[in-house]
C-alpha cells in the first residue's frame, strides 16, 4: 500500500534563495512587520560575487567574498537549510529535496542560475585543470590568478557564452586585468590575447562599447565578435571558436583558458509551471516592471532567475527588492502592485589594475548615472576603489539589511 505524503507546513511567506536577491526581500518584509516568512537555502555560504573578478586578477582575497550564510538571515526569518526541488503553482507547495512539502500564500523566487560546465563540449572535464579556469566559481578564481602570474608568453584565450548570464561584463573585465597585469610585467608582446564575445559589439550601450573598443586595442587584444567557444580539448590544450556570423570554425591552441560556461535556471526551475516559454534557457516568467508572475499572482521572481530584458547583475537585484517587497505587500493587502522596475543595471567595467567605468543603464539603454557629477564614461581610479572598497561594506551592511 502506497504511503500518503504528509500535510505540507504552511508559512505565509516562502523565500526561495538565499543570495543577494532572497536575503533583500526577507529583510525588506520583516522591515515592514511581515511575520510567517521562511527562506529555503541549502548552502551555508553567502557570497559577495562580485569581488572574483579581482580575486582572479590578484586583487582581493577569495576570504574576503564570502560569510556564513546564519550571519546574513534576518531576524525573524526562519532558514530552511535544503534545496528546493520542485513546485506546484496551483497548490502553492514547494517541495523540498529531503521530500518535505511546504505550502505558502505567496512566493518570492530567488533562486539564481546554474553553471552549464556540461553545455559546451569538454569543459567540465577541462575546467579547473589543462590551464583552464573560470572567475564564475570560487573554487576556481584563484586559480586564474595563479595562471596570470604564472605566464610569460603563448596565447590567453578569454571566453564568452551566447546565453544570458550574471554579470555580462565579467568575462571581458578579466582579460583587461590580465592584460594589464602582463604589460607592466614587460611581457605583453610576447602574449597573444583572445577574447571571444558571442554579440555584435563589445558592450549593449554603444557609448561604453566604443571607449571598450580603446581598451581592448590598447593592450592588443584581438576581439572576436559574433563569436563563441563551442568545444575544448583540455589534453590538447585547443579550443574551437565558432563565428556565428559565417558559420566558419576555427580551432586555437591555448595556453591560458578563462572560460565562461552557459548559465541557465535550475533544472527544478526550467521544468516548473512558473518558467516562461519564451525563454530557452527557462527563465521565470515576470512582468518586467512589477515582477510579478503573469499567470500567478501571489508569485514574484527577481535576480538572476528571472526572465528580463536587462542584465543580471548586483546592481539590478540592488533596484529589483524594494518594488517586489512594496508590490507583495499591496497583494498582501488586496490591491493591485503600483511600484515599477525601470530595468536599472550596472556593470563596474574593470579596465586596468587601477581604472574603471561604470556603466549604469535602463530597460531602453539609456544611461542612469549615480553620480551625476563624475564621468563615466572615462576609465577612473576612484571608481575602481569605489568597487574594491566601498561596494562591498555597501553590500553586507546595506543591501543585505535592506536599508539600500
Amino acid at each position: 500500500m502506497a504511503s500518503v505524503p504528509s500535510p505540507p507546513t504552511h508559512r505565509h511567506v516562502l523565500i526561495v534563495g538565499g543570495g543577494s536577491a532572497g536575503i533583500s526581500v526577507a529583510a525588506r518584509l520583516r522591515r515592514a512587520g511581515v511575520t510567517g516568512i521562511a527562506l529555503i537555502e541549502p548552502s551555508d555560504t553567502h557570497w559577495y560575487q562580485p569581488l572574483w573578478t579581482l580575486v582572479g586578477g590578484g586583487q582581493a582575497p577569495l576570504r574576503a567574498t564570502r560569510r556564513p550564510e546564519a550571519s546574513v538571515i534576518p531576524d525573524g526569518v526562519h532558514w530552511i537549510r535544503q534545496a528546493a526541488r520542485a513546485i506546484d503553482p496551483d497548490l502553492r507547495t514547494v517541495t523540498l529535496g529531503d521530500g518535505r512539502r511546504l505550502a505558502y500564500d505567496h512566493l518570492v523566487m530567488a533562486p539564481g542560475l546554474q553553471l552549464d560546465w556540461n553545455g559546451v563540449p569538454g569543459l567540465a572535464e577541462a575546467i579547473g585543470h589543462d590551464r583552464v579556469t573560470s572567475n564564475y566559481a570560487p573554487e576556481y578564481a584563484p586559480r586564474t590568478w595563479d595562471l596570470i602570474r604564472g605566464m610569460r608568453s603563448g596565447t590567453a584565450v578569454f571566453t564568452h557564452p551566447a546565453t544570458p548570464l550574471k554579470c555580462g561584463g565579467a568575462p571581458q573585465k578579466i582579460a583587461y586585468l590580465a592584460a594589464d597585469y602582463w604589460r607592466k610585467q614587460k611581457v605583453l608582446d610576447r602574449i597573444r590575447i583572445i577574447l571571444a564575445i558571442p554579440d555584435p559589439a563589445l558592450f549593449k550601450v554603444p557609448a561604453w562599447s566604443e571607449v571598450l573598443e580603446k581598451v581592448a586595442s590598447r593592450y592588443g587584444i584581438e576581439v572576436r565578435l559574433r563569436s563563441e567557444m563551442t568545444a575544448v580539448d583540455g589534453d590538447a590544450r585547443e579550443l574551437t571558436v565558432t563565428d556565428h556570423a559565417t558559420g566558419t570554425k576555427e580551432t586555437l591552441a591555448y595556453d591560458l583558458l578563462h572560460a565562461v560556461p552557459p548559465q541557465s535556471a535550475p533544472d527544478w526551475v526550467k521544468a516548473s509551471p512558473l518558467a516562461d516559454p519564451a525563454s530557452p534557457q527557462g527563465f521565470i516568467a515576470a512582468d518586467k516592471h512589477t515582477l510579478q508572475h503573469p499567470r500567478h499572482p501571489e508569485v514574484f521572481a527577481l535576480g538572476d532567475v528571472a526572465n528580463l530584458p536587462t542584465s543580471k547583475t548586483g546592481a539590478a537585484v540592488r533596484k529589483q527588492a524594494p518594488v517586489v517587497a512594496a508590490n507583495l505587500l499591496a497583494v498582501m493587502k488586496g490591491a493591485e502592485p503600483t511600484r515599477r522596475y525601470d530595468g536599472y543595471t550596472s556593470c563596474p567595467l574593470v579596465t586596468a589594475r587601477d581604472r574603471m567605468l561604470l556603466a549604469e543603464f535602463d530597460y531602453d539603454l539609456r544611461p542612469t548615472p549615480s553620480f551625476p557629477l563624475i564621468d563615466t564614461f572615462k576609465e577612473r581610479r576612484d571608481m575602481w576603489l569605489f568597487k574594491r572598497y566601498g561596494l562591498p561594506p555597501l553590500y553586507w551592511h546595506g543591501m543585505l539589511t535592506g536599508r539600500l
